[in-house]
């Protein structure tokens, strides 16, 4: 395995820890945050996601659970109606067919998001709760614990897509403080567009050493498909096409719906908290996963069922509760869960 990998997959839970505690750098903060990681559309994936939100918002959406809500759901809770009517009727035509609309009113209703009956062979619905417009801001993070030229240079041409995309608000690039009188960060190749924030070691605290510029996210947007390589005999033109902002507008609910219902700890989903070598380290500002088999934290590639040194947890730890509540890496996720829907108000 790389060795950067588990450098960066640690940097990056500490700038989310941080960024859950105490964002936006260096300002008061006036608005619950929702903090994520690894979101995106299928041409970009972001490092951290930060979604700024509306305090009465986002206290309404705890009606709709703390699952995600995806692009079906939402097209049927969004325009859910208040009074009963056909789902044909009351929900505007999606571009897809009608069958598929049919299955997500049921998943919908066997979510309890909304109500629905039969009559005679007509679906109808009706809202139980009025979707909340809870999102105010979405920020993106890219995490370079190390950003030398090279890192940079491969960088640079995402931060630009980013930029003229404008499917976020403001986009940073996080990297380790140096303590230098000038950030190295400073002196690479990034975008002007794309603040810089610098973090301690320890991810106790962080500085903005570059402020971004506030993106366009309400205006169309610009995705580069294709750009020239920059080579002395390169002369081809950049290929793009432009992006509707009713496009952004639903990329952007649907990346904060995410958000919502992963949050950053999900990285325990995709590891293996059964295996007797896994426990959470504490640390100054949190707890990160750790394998005492490898003595070092690891990554969720590196923790699975493939790794060498993975033994699952002994029966008799498992005997605790019924049918098999106990065991340390229950624990482990319901203590990772607590914490996720702590920072979720109006959550039962």
């Amino acid at each position: 395995m790389n060795e950067r990998a588990p450098r960066e997959f640690v940097f990056e839970l500490r700038v989310c820890q941080w960024a859950e505690r105490a964002w936006p750098p260096n300002e008061t903060r006036e608005c619950p945050v929702v903090v994520a990681r690894q979101l995106g559309t299928q041409y970009r994936r972001w490092d951290t996601v930060v979604v700024e939100c509306d305090p009465e918002g986002l206290e309404r959406r705890a009606n709709f659970g703390q699952r995600e809500l995806d692009s079906d759901l939402l097209h049927v809770v969004r325009n859910a109606p208040a009074e009963w009517a056909w789902y044909r009727d009351a929900l505007p035509y999606p571009g897809y067919p009608w069958r598929y609309v049919r299955e997500a009113v049921h998943q919908a209703a066997g979510r309890d998001l909304v109500e629905t009956r039969r009559r005679g062979n007509r679906i109808e619905l009706r809202r139980k709760w009025a979707y909340p417009d809870w999102v105010e801001r979405i920020v993106a993070i890219e995490n370079k614990p190390d950003l030398d030229a090279s890192a940079a240079r491969s960088l640079a041409p995402q931060l630009e897509r980013d930029v003229a995309l404008a499917l976020a608000d403001e986009v940073w690039v996080a990297t380790r403080q140096t303590g230098s009188t000038v950030e190295p960060a400073l002196l690479e190749d990034v975008p002007i567009e794309a603040g810089i924030l610098t973090v301690s070691p320890d991810g106790a605290g962080a500085d903005v050493a570059w402020l971004p510029r506030s993106l366009a996210v309400d205006e169309p947007g610009t995705r580069i498909l294709e750009r020239p390589d920059g080579g002395p005999a390169d002369h081809s033109a950049a290929r793009f096409e432009y992006v509707d902002v009713d496009w952004l507008d639903r990329k952007r609910l649907e990346i904060a719906e995410r958000a919502y219902g992963r949050g950053w700890r999900s990285y325990v989903d995709s590891m293996r908290p059964d295996c007797r070598h896994f426990r959470l380290q504490p640390e100054r500002t949190g707890v990160l996963p750790w394998c005492d088999a490898k003595e070092c934290a690891q990554t969720a590639s590196e923790c699975s069922g493939r790794c060498g040194d993975f033994e699952p947890e002994p029966p008799v730890w498992r005997t605790r509760g019924w049918p098999i509540e106990g065991g340390p890496g229950k624990a482990i996720q319901r203590l990772l869960d607590r914490r996720r829907r702590r920072v979720r108000p109006g959550l039962e």
